[in-house]
């Protein structure tokens, strides 16, 4: 199975529940409010290396389909700018200013300025966990990675990077090496071995740029950019939406926990089952890479985050997901006295790693903060 059937799999069988919820709802809204009906609409084409479902209930299904139109082409333009491997004509990306690092400023779209502001800003509530800046250890990985998934798929195992190798890599990075000027709206990484990249927080960034532009004009729907969801508002019938939390190897169609949160909601996942290779020591290697170690978090099979913003849920899910469950709930906690805002957290792990006091669902072992004591269901 390639990279991107397994991104589209786990994309659609996240959005399962809410899709089965939202059926639900559509019976119970028609029967009192004959106006609203539903408006479901998808694309392969966005960009972001993934699949984008999209629903809307609505008095007028034309313009429910201006308003998918309008968020397809949002997305596709956040995609270009939040982009650090491919060019697009007239347009300065993320890789613009990696390919002028020690070499000049660029200039950029205010979202990309406003990206990276937020992502300086959960450096900081993460003691320099999220971090942006080590874009050159990410692109060793990657390298080998996109390697090794080709080899497995020929039935051969793939290659890991020396010691050496990352710990050079791993050596060039740093804020300090970072110049924002946000009256010319310019970015200038100082240090030529230093890149951005921003796989932890683009897509849910994105996301939330595309809910906040296009929600105002809804009644009640969700957003569904692979594994982020975003919903918004009130379902109509007064019920939660409900998330699913994939099972990590598949098994499970409805996944391992349903989440219920009602009004508007992000519900963000970081995990170990998409990306990955087998290597020639017969361990698998995933993406997400802890700074500590130089090489892909072991704590966790996944990392789920609940809060209103998409952007927020995607920086700390990958956050957590290369802490141990008392340091991430320490992030959550600088995150909330900073902001005011509310975030739950569900851990998945395997019984051989069990951390902190959770339950074993399905041999996985599953911790959830406390908030979530009357929203999780176990499948």
């Amino acid at each position: 199975m390639n990279k991107i059937t397994k991104i589209c799999i786990s994309a659609l069988s996240a959005c399962t529940l809410l899709t089965g919820c939202t059926q639900k709802q559509k019976q119970e809204s028609t029967a009192s409010n004959n106006e609203l009906t539903r408006y479901q609409n998808m694309s392969t084409d966005v960009g972001f290396d993934t699949i984008y479902n999209y629903l809307e209930y609505s008095s007028n299904n034309q313009e429910a389909a201006k308003h998918f139109d309008e968020s397809t082409k949002l997305l596709r333009y956040y995609n270009q700018l939040f982009d650090i491997y491919n060019d697009y004509d007239g347009v300065n990306n993320l890789k613009t200013i990696n390919d002028n690092a020690g070499i000049q400023p660029v200039k950029v779209d205010q979202p990309i300025i406003d990206l990276l502001h937020m992502a300086k800003d959960f450096y900081d509530y993460s003691n320099g966990e999220f971090d942006i800046t080590m874009g050159a250890l990410l692109k060793v990985w990657h390298k080998y990675r996109e390697e090794g998934i080709q080899l497995n798929q020929e039935g051969k195992q793939g290659n890991l990077p020396s010691q050496e190798e990352l710990s050079t890599a791993a050596a060039c990075k740093g804020w300090d090496n970072v110049e924002i000027n946000d009256d010319e709206s310019t970015v200038y990484i100082t240090q030529s071995c230093q890149s951005f990249d921003v796989g932890g927080i683009a897509k849910g960034y994105a996301t939330e740029l595309v809910a906040e532009a296009i929600e105002k004009n809804m009644v009640s729907g969700y957003f569904n950019v692979g594994r982020n969801i975003r919903t918004v508002n009130q379902k109509l019938d007064g019920t939660d939406w409900n998330v699913g939390v994939t099972d990590p190897e598949g098994k499970l169609p409805n996944g391992l926990v349903a989440i219920a949160s009602s009004g508007t909601s992000s519900f963000v996942t970081s995990g170990d089952y998409e990306r990955y290779y087998t290597a020639t020591d017969g361990n698998t290697y995933h993406h997400i890479i802890d700074p500590e170690t130089n090489y892909p978090a072991t704590y966790y099979r996944s990392v789920t985050i609940v809060t209103t913003d998409s952007g927020v849920a995607d920086c700390l899910s990958t956050t957590l997901f290369t802490l141990p469950i008392e340091d991430g709930k320490k992030v959550l906690e600088a995150y909330q006295q900073a902001t005011g805002q509310t975030v739950n957290a569900v851990w998945v792990m395997s019984l051989d790693k069990k951390q902190g006091e959770g339950r074993e669902s399905n041999g996985y072992y599953v911790v959830h903060t406390s908030d979530l004591d009357n929203n999780i269901t176990y499948q």
